[in-house]
């Protein structure tokens, strides 16, 4: 069978299945994606190609709807979209959408109806259920929380940048990792929104409060509490400097492993929580689930790498930071039939979520004692 040929037969199968191919002579499926992993309402706009064993689209998923799209080893929950651009190893939940000229890299998770409009690059990100990215914005290795819906959610201003990168040392690094609200209050989804004004940036790594704004046009370079409006205006600075230059560990060291602490708090979360109520029949539900957790043990492995090198440069050891086994307080098990995760979430009594908030603070508070005070 030629190549066009057999991108003929692909595209027939998929046809069979109930995905909407709007224009074949457009749409590229690469031989090694998995026919079965393609549900039925799936929506193949002019320009899509498809590529890697991994790539799975939820039932309604939709790709292409503003312009051309390479997706490689992507997976989309059910309704989930990508507009245009370029995607890869990216995970998106439920109504999940990234607009036209994307770029998600490996290590992305976007949540249930998190979205970014156009102009996006993403990387070892997380944004937790809702929250909204702005259009023309780098946003790579950060966790966002915060707000309690789509008309109620965290926001980050377009025109912005978080700053990943310092360039002390002889190379650099990108022990930068920034949290904006946290994964123990966050994942509940009771919290109070947090907005990141536009035409600016934020130096990592940095942590903002649920509650707080951070004005428009500024570079955030110090934390920002919770429930406060902060504007923090540049300072002069004019001072030799030695490409070889260190700064000390501290505070950047405990910044991250606290971060890399938050990411196993959400494993715990995917893993014991929301996976574990996900029933066989959902097995669309179940896989994306199961690439949710993939990236996020990618996300701690990158975090941990970064950590490494950057204690190693200083003369330092990087402790072994292993999260502990605790069980989720609540009896949590797979029911027909299957209840939407945020339902749920929102439907647990307020006692219950303190007891998972207490849970996923005390899985942070563990890995945290690996580290020196």
């Amino acid at each position: 069978m030629t190549d066009v040929a057999a991108i003929e037969a692909r595209l027939s199968a998929l046809a069979g299945r109930g995905v909407q191919i709007i224009d074949p002579r457009q749409t590229y499926v690469g031989p090694e994606v998995r026919i079965e992993r393609i549900h039925a309402g799936v929506v193949l706009h002019p320009g899509t190609r498809l590529q890697g064993a991994r790539t799975f689209l939820g039932p309604g998923a939709e790709i292409g709807r503003e312009g051309p799209v390479v997706a490689i080893d992507c997976v989309l929950g059910e309704r989930a979209r990508l507009d245009g651009g370029y995607a890869s190893g990216a995970v998106l939940l439920r109504g999940a959408s990234a607009g036209s000229a994307a770029h998600l890299r490996e290590g992305t998770l976007l949540e249930e109806e998190a979205s970014t409009a156009h102009a996006v690059g993403l990387k070892h990100t997380i944004v937790l259920s809702f929250g909204t990215l702005g259009s023309l914005i780098n946003f790579c290795d950060v966790l966002l929380t915060g707000g309690t819906s789509r008309e109620d959610h965290s926001e980050v201003g377009s025109g912005f940048i978080h700053f990943n990168f310092t360039p002390w040392g002889a190379r650099g690094d990108k022990a930068t990792a920034s949290l904006v609200g946290d994964v123990p209050r966050g994942v509940l989804l009771r919290e109070r929104r947090i907005f990141l004004g536009g035409a600016g940036g934020m130096v990592g790594p940095r942590e903002v409060g649920f509650g707080a704004v951070t004005g428009a046009g500024q570079v955030v370079r110090k934390d920002v509490p919770e429930d406060r409006l902060m504007v923090q205006p540049p300072r002069a600075v004019d001072i030799a400097y030695a490409p070889d230059q260190l700064d000390a560990a501290e505070p950047r060291a405990r910044r991250q492993v606290r971060y890399i602490a938050q990411l196993h708090a959400l494993l715990a979360w995917y893993r014991q929580v929301r996976l574990a109520r996900v029933p066989g029949s959902r097995e669309d539900v179940r896989a994306v689930l199961a690439a949710a957790i993939e990236t996020l043990t990618l996300c701690v492995a990158e975090r941990e790498k970064r950590l490494k090198a950057f204690l190693k440069e200083r003369g330092e050891v990087m402790p072994e930071l292993v999260a502990p086994e605790l069980a989720c307080p609540l009896a949590i098990a797979a029911e027909e039939p299957y209840v939407d995760h945020v339902a749920w979430v929102r439907g647990l009594g307020a006692e219950d979520a303190t007891r998972c908030v207490e849970w996923l603070r005390a899985i942070e508070a563990a890995v945290l004692a690996a580290w020196p005070a």
